[in-house]
């Protein structure tokens, strides 16, 4: 529990994605973010904490952090976000699931884009978007205020003592980290980060401890 926020993080699918519920219980409303896969299990989650998915966001479009998106949509009426960046990433989902080996996801028409500057909100809770590329071109990290303390949810931009690849989407090393450097570092030493996998870490044991950075 943040102040009147609850927030979850959980991991979800074979590749361990971590999904974060940001909820508002008295505003009844939620941001789900990176609601890759095991939808049951995050609808099992909404309700009992006895919210609504107002949105349903993604870092990027990487099939284990937005494959589920359709039927999580379906599901929790949410409206999908992604930048329009990683939009043409999104278009071979299917392709995605045959290297993986798993069943196709339906692709679906994403409700709004995301924008560096963004504010995403759901009753109190309220998520600024930061357009971190590197691991994809449309690859974004989220930044929570919680009283006076931040959460960054960085996909798989930032990882504990790594970064995410970029010999994967037309990016490069120096993309990755001109993100993590510029918008990231930006925030407070103590800053907690919860990565797309993995366990969490703070910005100031990345600046000291990250061989990336």
């Amino acid at each position: 529990m943040y102040d009147s926020l609850t927030i979850e993080h959980f991991a979800v699918g074979p590749l361990q994605c971590n999904c974060t519920i940001v909820a508002d219980a008295a505003a009844g409303e939620a941001i789900v973010v990176d609601g890759g896969d095991d939808v049951d299990d995050i609808v099992a989650r909404l309700d009992a904490l006895g919210v609504r998915a107002t949105y349903l966001v993604h870092t990027h479009a990487h099939i284990d952090h937005i494959g589920a998106l359709g039927e999580l949509r379906q599901r929790t009426g949410g409206s999908g976000l992604l930048h329009p960046a990683d939009l043409p990433l999104y278009a071979t989902l299917r392709e995605q699931a045959r290297w993986l080996g798993t069943p196709a996801p339906t692709l679906v028409t994403l409700d709004a884009e995301l924008a560096d500057g963004d504010v995403v909100r759901a009753g109190g809770a309220a998520l600024d978007v930061l357009h971190t590329p590197g691991h994809t071109p449309g690859s974004v990290s989220f930044a929570l205020g919680v009283g006076t303390r931040t959460l960054l949810l960085t996909g798989d931009t930032l990882f504990r003592g790594s970064v995410g690849r970029w010999d994967i989407g037309g990016t490069s090393l120096e993309d990755i980290v001109r993100s993590i450097r510029e918008k990231l570092f930006a925030y407070p030493d103590e800053t907690v980060v919860i990565p797309g996998h993995g366990p969490s870490t703070t910005i100031g044991f990345e600046k000291r401890e990250n061989p990336f950075l």
